[in-house]
This record gives structure tokens, sequence and C-alpha cells, in this order.
């Protein structure tokens, strides 16, 4: 027998956008900004939760785990997108953040509305990306009911995969099998159902969170500074440069031969610098330190 739940939020009307048709365009605009507005505070109300959840997606890292982000429609497109982002962001391979998105890679670029009706093939995507007990799962979904994810977050349970659920349906949240639940309320849509837009920007702000802190805690961040970033085109091969002047205090010149000693990784750019050291010397030193720069060179910026 099916379940029957209530309306989620991200069904219902929003009585503020009624007549959003007959408005003029900056009228429109207006409205939309106005609505937009909520999202950040809503964000900001689940920071308890959001921390929890990347303390646990840490502790699965740091046994060398990974995290899956698995979602259907604009959430699952998300997903991907944040995980894809990690490894030029952080230097990390890209086995390490993995979106799963139902309907495949093809749902990335085309509709595949259908794709997120089955639970089954949510089971059937934990099993194929091999999800161990030392992983941890992150199911996407603004209304909280997508069967897909549900399935997948359940077998992911089973395993013994630690869990997670981002939603912004209050109606359904207790009914959601995670361990934690991120739930920022950011109201009905301005186009009823159209998630893509408000709860779609909330998805965002908590999965950019989400890894941007679990890769601080891992130590990839030296202050505000991306010291693992992969320089794999001009403009973060100058950023790499601009990274060591501003870390070092050398001119431009003098980091970037400091850079092609260190065959273009600022990591290790800066250990050599700070410790007097070679390459080969300055990796054994970031990797006695679990590879925090702020513990291998032993200052604060």
């Amino acid at each position: 027998m099916t379940t029957q739940h209530p309306l989620p939020t991200t069904e219902k009307r929003n009585p503020r956008s009624e007549n959003i048709d007959v408005l003029s365009t900056l009228q429109i605009v207006e409205l939309i900004n106005a609505e937009d507005m909520q999202v950040a505070p809503a964000v900001g109300e689940q920071r308890g939760q959001i921390a929890v959840a990347v303390d646990m997606i840490v502790g699965r890292f740091r046994r060398g785990g990974r995290l899956f982000y698995v979602g259907a429609g604009t959430s699952g497109r998300l997903g991907v997108l944040d995980a894809s982002e990690c490894p030029p962001t952080f230097g990390v391979e890209p086995t390490m953040v993995q979106g799963i998105i139902a309907g495949g890679y093809g749902a990335l670029v085309r509709s595949m509305e259908g794709a997120e009706d089955h639970p089954e093939d949510g089971v059937k995507a934990i099993d194929e990306h091999g999800v161990t007990a030392d992983d941890a799962v992150v199911g996407l979904a603004a209304c909280g009911l997508t069967p897909y994810v549900r399935g997948a977050l359940e077998r992911a349970r089973r395993i013994g995969a630690v869990t997670a659920f981002v939603t912004c349906a209050p109606e359904v949240a207790a009914t959601i099998p995670a361990d934690i639940v991120i739930n920022p309320v950011v109201g009905p849509e301005v186009l009823t159902g159209s998630t893509r837009m408000k709860a779609g920007t909330a998805t965002k702000l908590v999965l950019n969170t989400l890894t941007t802190a679990a890769m601080i805690k891992l130590g990839k961040v030296y202050g505000n500074l991306m010291v693992d970033l992969q320089a794999t085109n001009a403009k973060l091969r100058d950023r790499s440069v601009r990274i060591v002047m501003e870390v070092t205090g050398l001119p431009r010149d003098r980091a970037q031969a400091l850079l092609d000693r260190a065959a273009g990784k600022v990591k290790p750019a800066l250990v050599m610098h700070f410790r007097k050291v070679d390459l080969a010397h300055a990796q054994r030193i970031l990797e006695e330190n679990n590879h925090s720069l702020r513990a291998a060179i032993g200052r604060d910026l």
C-alpha cells in the first residue's frame, strides 16, 4: 500500500506570486529577488545540522572513504556539479566525491524526470558504485519523497555507510531514512513546484558548504588560500603564483621559479621555501604532517 504524505512545501502555491503573469518585467524580477532573499537565512537555520554532516563526512574521508551525492533532476545535477569541482579546487582524486543522478549522465543535459520514480534503481546505483561502510552518502531531494533517492539511502544505510539528506520540505523530514537531515525551509516557489529556483539555490549552498568545510578540515586550505588546487589552466596557474607570492612575500619571478622547482604544486613549493628543502624532502614532510601545510611549515599567515 502506498504511503500518503502531506503535500510538501515545495509543491504548494506561493500566495505572493499568484498574479506574477500580469506584472511588469521589473516587478517580476523584484518578486523573484525578494523570494531568493529567503534562501540564505533558511540555510543558516540549518548550520548545526550541516556541521554535524561535515564532521561525519570528514570522519569517513579520514578512514579512506568517499562521499556520494544521490539525486534526481535539479538536485542530482547540483550533486554532480559540486563533486566535479572538488578535484580542481582541492587537488583530490575524482573518486573522492562523486555525484549519482537518476537516469545517468545523460540526465545532466536532458530532462529524464521519470527516472526518479524507481527506488530499485537507486539501490542498484549504490551497488554499482561499490559503496561500503567506509563511505558517506548524501541524498538530495527538494520534496524529500523521490523514490530513487530514498531507495539509494536505504541501501546505503543497510551497508553501513553514514547518511545525510537535504530537503526543503519540513512535512516529510521526520520520515527520511538518514542519520542527519538538513532541512532549509525556503517556502513555496515563485512558480509552483519549480524547485530549480529557491530549493535549488538552497541545495547548492548546502553542498558547497559540506565539501568546502570538509576540505578545510582535511588541511586542503591554508588561511583562505586553495593551496591544493590543480593548476590546469592559465587562470589557475596565475592563482598558484599569486598564492606563493602572498604566503612567502617573494616577487613574481622568484615565486614562479619556486613553483617550477616544485612541479607546479603550491603546497610543496611553500614547504620547500620555509623548510629550505628540495621537492622530495618537502613531500615527505607533508606526508609526516598528514598533508597539513600549517603543521608542515610551523607558521601562521
